[in-house]
C-alpha cells in the first residue's frame, strides 16, 4: 500500500468513526470532554442544523457588524418537563422564549446563542429532534443561532437536556417600550387565549394526567410585534409576555413597575373552554397559568381599537381582545370586575403552581 492509499484508508476510517448513530446512539460523557467525540457532535448535530456563516467561523464567539441604534439583550434557561409536549419541545420553546423577550422591547431579534447541558444516556435521536425544532423555530423567526456551548453530566444528574439561550436585537428609532410606562387611561390588550401552554403541560404530568386535545401556544411573536410597532409604535407603552405566573403575575409586575392600578373585565378575557374545564378540575385560576405564545400590550386609549384590528390580522393575534384599563391606584393593585358585577383583587401567585413549566 502506497502513502496515498494509506492516507485515503485512514481518512475513510476516520469518517466512519465520526458517523453519529442518530437512530440508536446515546449521549456519552466523551461528548462533553473536549475531544474528537465532542467535535463530532458539534459538527454533525448542531452545526448541521444551525448552519450559517457566523456559526461556521468555528470560533468560541461570533463576530458580526451592527448598524448604529439602540440594542436589547436577553438571556433565559429552559428546564421544561416533559421535553416533548403537544405543540413543541424544549428546543422550539428555547428559541420562542428568547425571541419573545427581545420582541417585548419592540426590537427586531437578530442573533441567539445556545448552551446545552446534556445528560449521559440521552438518545441522540431525541437530541436531533430537539435541535431540528430549534433550527426550524429560528428560521421562522428570522434569527441566526451564531454561537453555543455543550456540556455533558453523568446519568441521573441532568434529566435529559437543559438549554440556556441569550439573544440580541435592535430597537427601531422612536420606539420606547418599557414596563414603567403604563399610565392611567391606557388600555390593556392580550393577543389571544390565555393558559393554553400551562394546561397542555399539566395534561402530561404524572399524577395530573387528563384528556385534552389542547396544544401549547408556544410561538415567536416578533412578527406580530413588528406589525404593531409599525401601526402604532409611539402609542405602545408596555409589551410583556405572560409566561410563568400567567396574566396575573405579569400585570402585577407592570402595576408595581409603573406605580398604577389595573382593572380587568372578566367577560372580556379570552379563555378556551378546555382551559376553564381543566382549571376547575385542578382548582386553579386560568389567570395564573403560563403562556408561551401570547403578549400583553398596554397602549394609549385612542389607538387601542386600531391596534386590536392590526393584531387580529396576524396568525398569532386572531383572538386578541381589549381586556381592561390602567387606573390610578396608590396600592398598585390588579382588580377584576366579575361577570356578576362584583370586583376581586387579582394577586400574585403564591408558591409554585407547576414547576418546570418552561
Amino acid at each position: 500500500m502506497n502513502m496515498k492509499q494509506a492516507d485515503d484508508s485512514f481518512q475513510a476510517g476516520r469518517r466512519q468513526a465520526r458517523r453519529l448513530d442518530l437512530k440508536n446512539g446515546r449521549v456519552e460523557l466523551t461528548h462533553g470532554a473536549g475531544g474528537r467525540a465532542m467535535a463530532d457532535l458539534i459538527d454533525m448535530m448542531f452545526r448541521r442544523a444551525f448552519d450559517n456563516p457566523l456559526l461556521n467561523q468555528g470560533n468560541d464567539q461570533a463576530a458580526f457588524e451592527l448598524d448604529a441604534g439602540r440594542m436589547v439583550m436577553s438571556t433565559d434557561s429552559f428546564v421544561i418537563s416533559p421535553l416533548f409536549f403537544p405543540g413543541g419541545n424544549i428546543g422550539s420553546l428555547a428559541v420562542h422564549g428568547t425571541v419573545n423577550d427581545l420582541a417585548m422591547a419592540g426590537a427586531r431579534p437578530l442573533y441567539l446563542s445556545t448552551g446545552f447541558i446534556l445528560e449521559e444516556g440521552l438518545p441522540l435521536a431525541q437530541l436531533a429532534e430537539i435541535v431540528d425544532a430549534m433550527a426550524a423555530a429560528a428560521r421562522e423567526a428570522g434569527v441566526l443561532i451564531v454561537t453555543g456551548d455543550t456540556k455533558v453530566v453523568e446519568r441521573g444528574k441532568g434529566d435529559g437536556v437543559f438549554i440556556n439561550t441569550a439573544g440580541i436585537g435592535r430597537v427601531p428609532a422612536g420606539v420606547s417600550i418599557s414596563g414603567d410606562r403604563a399610565r392611567p387611561g391606557h388600555k390593556v390588550l392580550v393577543s389571544g387565549t390565555i393558559g393554553d401552554h400551562g394546561v397542555a403541560i399539566m395534561s402530561l404530568r404524572k399524577g395530573l394526567q387528563f384528556e385534552t386535545a389542547l396544544q401549547s401556544d408556544c410561538a415567536s411573536l416578533n412578527g406580530l410585534v413588528a406589525g404593531m410597532v409599525e401601526q402604532a409604535g409611539g402609542a405602545i407603552a408596555v409589551l410583556r409576555d405572560p409566561t410563568r405566573g400567567g396574566l396575573a403575575a405579569t400585570l402585577n409586575e407592570i402595576a408595581d413597575q409603573s406605580g398604577v392600578g389595573i382593572r380587568l373585565h372578566e367577560h372580556s378575557l379570552p379563555i378556551r373552554a378546555e382551559v376553564r374545564g381543566a382549571c376547575e378540575l385542578l382548582g386553579l385560576d386560568p389567570l395564573n397559568v403560563a403562556n408561551e405564545g401570547k403578549l400583553i400590550a398596554i397602549v394609549e386609549a385612542s389607538e387601542a381599537d386600531a391596534l386590536l384590528d392590526t393584531m387580529r390580522q396576524h396568525v398569532h393575534g386572531r383572538d386578541a381582545a381589549i381586556v381592561g384599563e390602567v387606573i390610578d391606584d396608590p396600592m398598585h393593585l390588579v382588580r377584576m370586575v366579575t361577570t356578576i358585577g362584583g370586583e376581586r383583587v387579582i394577586d400574585w401567585l403564591h408558591g409554585e403552581q407547576l414547576p418546570r413549566i418552561c
